[in-house]
Formats: structure tokens, C-alpha cells, sequence
């Protein structure tokens, strides 16, 4: 028995929730500092040369669960921990202190209130008349009374002793939250060209929505670097009709950077953009739309293909932009810059073969996001703020008897409040000075 009481001292320590807070905080800084829940190789690429740290390579970052921090079992036993340490310290400290507040001290002997932090005696004939003067005014000013008949007890601001209950209780539903959302929640990111559309799948995977994509637009400054980026969508319901029925149409939005969709429980933000396909004409051959694919070792945004400008596949040639407006440069397969294309410009002959670009079709990344957490996150931060809203509400006691009659008569006032006990010794005599 012993043993769990000390278990338990040590669990609803204050210094064990700080030190959690802390950990947890220095775990989300990790994992606002790491790329998350991305592929493995991505990890490998990214830290195999140039470990993280200086000391964390692409196989610790996996092996130790830095991919997915705020999905980690660690992670996530920190969080019970936390919210473990929060009940039973409501249990054995916050509790308790509610009850000793809520229930009625009688004091009934003058010695008793000169120990108490706030003390006064004033002297009068009529004690009794005082006190009856004292209750009169501690009614008008809100205080709840327990009258008896040479004795009164007063108290206000029980609701801030509720605060410190709520806030845990706020924090530990805050982290049910958390925790609920990094195990069932569902994060998807998709690139999207206009004019294309995706199945939402649910977990069982049934189609739930059918996104929609109608236009694409980035703005960018007289610098040509991209400011902003925007998506035209349309949300439909998938038909069991006919081949080819896109379905009933829910909703139309537009979405861009810091303006996300919420709808039936997801989010959709405007994460990303890329180029997705290039439209090409060789020769007098019809437009030939091409996809492009990204070329990360040659520099941040930059998109192209190698076209072979030969039917067997010969001589081929490297298309390279880095943006939806062009140019398109053009090099040899020595490497040789061979000149530039403009989109829908004259056309650029490479070995008596005329290369001509169309068009260049850009792509909306939309990053796709469910958490059923949400509303237990929010709500236990409303909760947390309101608990800590009223424990600035400082609860006050006082207690006043009467004693003897005539020219011994006194009338004996104390109090206790638990914040700002300097501010209250103050009002007291104020207090006393209009009986």
C-alpha cells in the first residue's frame, strides 16, 4: 500500500508534468525540424550524407520513428503519461481542495480567527447590531452567508477553485485529441492536373467523393518567384448511374495557400504545385503531351523530359523549365545548350528536325487531410482556457463573531483568500469602515 501511495506522490508531482511538457515540446520541435511521413529513401537521400545533427543519418532517423514523431509509439506514450499524471494529481490534489472549499468552516471562538492571516477586532456596544450591519452589507456585495446567532461565516469566488479541475480536464482531453488524431486520422498528398479528377477512398476502400479540378493558377512577383498558388475544385458525389456520369456536384470552393476547405470532416489545403505534362509537336507530327518528372539534382524546381528525335530513339534531346510560362531550354545529349522555346513560339530545329512547344500543363498539390481529433482538440483548449480564465478568480473566506455587550463588546472579523491576500488585507478594514 505504501508503495502505490509513493507511486502515486510521484505520478501527480508537478515536477513530472513539467518535465513531460518539456520532452514533448523538444519532440515537436524534431518534428517540426524533420520532414514528415515521407518515403524511406527520402530520409536515406536527405541524411545518409549529411546526418542531421551531425549525428543522426537516414537509418536512425527510421529506426528511432523521426519520420513519424506525432504518430510514434514513444510519442504517443509521452502523451498517456502526461494525461496520466494530470488525473491523478486532479485525483489527489485538485479534488480535495475543491471539497475543503466548498464545505463550511465554523469558527466559534475569537482565538480561533486571531490565528487566521487576516485579523481584526473592532471594539463597539452593540456587537450583536454590528454583525447583524455586517451581514446586511456582505449580502449586498454578493457573498454567500452562514448565520448563526453570534456568528457568521461569508465566502466568494468558490467557482475559481473549479478552474484548476478544468484545466486539467481540458489538457487531458486536448491530448485524447492528439493522440485520437495521429492514429486515426488519414493524410494524403496528391498533385492534380486541370481538367482531372480523384477518388477520395474511405478505409474500407469504398469511394466517398470524387475531387475535381478545373483550373490552376500561380501568381507570382515581378521577379518571376511564385507568391501565391490557387485551385478552382469541384466536389461530386460518385453516381452508380451510367459510364462516364461524373456524379451530383456538393460543393464548389477555391482554395490557395493559408485558405484551406473543410468539408464532412476534411481538410483540403493548398500545399504544393509542379509541372505535370509538356504538350510538344515534332516535325509535322500532332501535339504529343508528355509528362514531366522533377530533376531535384540540378536545382530546386525544375521540371523535363529527354525526347529522343529519332524513331529508334536516337539522339536524344533535354527539355528543362522551371516554370508554367517557359522557356524551355533545350540541350544535347553532350550537353550542349542548343538554344530555348518559348510556349506556343516558333518552333527550335535540332539536327533538321523542328521542335515546337504547345503548351506546358501545371499541377495543383493538394494536400488531403481527416482527423476525427479535431473537435476533441479544440474543445479541450476552449475547456483549458476557460479553467484558466477562472482561476484568476480568487476565492475569499471571512468570518465574524460578536462578543460580550456595552463598553466590552467586540466584534471579532477575520479572512483568507488565496490570491492577492495583500489586496484583501486591504479591503477589510475598508470593509469595516462602513458598518
Amino acid at each position: 500500500m505504501k508503495i502505490l501511495q509513493r507511486l502515486l506522490a510521484v505520478i501527480s508531482d508537478l515536477r513530472l508534468a513539467i518535465g513531460l511538457l518539456v520532452v514533448i515540446a523538444i519532440a515537436s520541435g524534431v518534428g517540426t525540424a524533420i520532414p514528415q511521413q515521407e518515403a524511406e529513401d527520402f530520409y536515406h537521400q536527405l541524411y545518409d550524407q549529411q546526418p542531421w545533427l551531425g549525428l543522426v543519418n537516414g537509418g536512425w532517423v527510421l529506426r528511432l520513428q523521426l519520420d513519424h514523431i506525432y504518430s510514434s509509439s514513444w510519442f504517443l506514450a509521452l502523451l498517456a503519461a502526461l494525461g496520466l499524471a494530470l488525473l491523478v494529481c486532479s485525483w489527489r490534489r485538485q479534488w480535495p481542495a475543491l471539497q475543503a472549499a466548498v464545505r463550511w468552516v465554523d469558527y466559534s471562538q475569537p482565538r480561533q480567527l486571531s490565528k487566521l492571516s487576516v485579523a481584526q477586532t473592532l471594539n463597539c456596544s452593540a456587537p450583536c447590531g454590528q454583525l447583524d450591519a455586517l451581514e446586511a452589507l456582505l449580502r449586498r456585495q454578493g457573498w454567500q452567508l452562514r448565520r448563526q446567532s453570534e456568528r457568521l461565516a461569508a465566502r466568494r469566488g468558490i467557482v475559481g477553485r473549479i478552474g484548476p479541475l478544468l484545466v486539467h480536464a481540458g489538457l487531458v482531453l486536448l491530448l485524447v485529441g492528439a493522440a485520437w488524431g495521429s492514429l486515426a486520422g488519414q493524410r494524403s498528398e496528391q498533385f492534380l492536373a486541370p481538367g482531372r479528377s480523384l477518388e477520395l477512398l474511405d478505409r474500407r476502400g469504398h469511394s466517398q467523393l470524387t475531387l475535381a479540378l478545373d483550373s490552376f493558377a500561380v501568381q507570382r512577383d515581378p521577379a518571376g518567384r511564385p507568391e501565391q498558388f490557387s485551385s478552382q475544385l469541384r466536389l461530386l458525389q460518385p453516381s452508380e448511374g451510367e459510364a462516364g456520369d461524373d456524379g451530383t456536384l456538393l460543393k464548389t470552393a477555391a482554395i490557395s495557400v493559408n485558405h484551406p476547405l473543410r468539408f464532412r470532416g476534411m481538410t483540403l489545403y493548398q500545399a504544393d504545385w509542379a509541372l505535370a505534362a509538356i504538350g510538344v509537336r515534332l516535325g509535322r507530327s500532332p501535339v504529343l503531351e508528355l509528362p514531366l518528372q522533377s530533376f531535384p539534382q540540378l536545382g530546386e524546381q525544375i521540371w523535363g523530359l529527354v525526347l529522343p528525335t529519332r524513331p529508334d530513339g536516337s539522339q536524344p534531346v533535354l527539355l528543362l523549365l522551371s516554370s508554367e510560362a517557359g522557356p524551355v531550354d533545350v540541350f544535347g545529349a553532350d550537353g550542349r545548350s542548343l538554344g530555348q522555346l518559348s510556349i506556343g513560339g516558333d518552333p527550335l530545329e535540332v539536327d533538321g528536325l523542328p521542335i515546337r512547344v504547345a503548351s506546358v500543363l501545371p499541377a495543383s498539390g493538394i494536400l488531403l487531410k481527416r482527423d476525427p481529433g479535431v473537435p476533441l482538440v479544440y474543445g479541450g483548449f476552449g475547456l483549458a482556457l476557460a479553467g484558466g480564465a477562472l482561476s484568476l478568480v480568487a476565492t475569499r473566506q471571512l468570518w465574524a463573531i460578536s462578543e460580550g455587550s456595552g463598553s466590552e463588546g467586540r466584534l471579532h472579523v477575520a479572512g483568507l483568500c488565496n490570491r492577492n491576500l495583500t489586496a484583501f488585507a486591504g479591503e477589510l478594514p475598508q470593509l469595516l469602515q462602513q458598518l
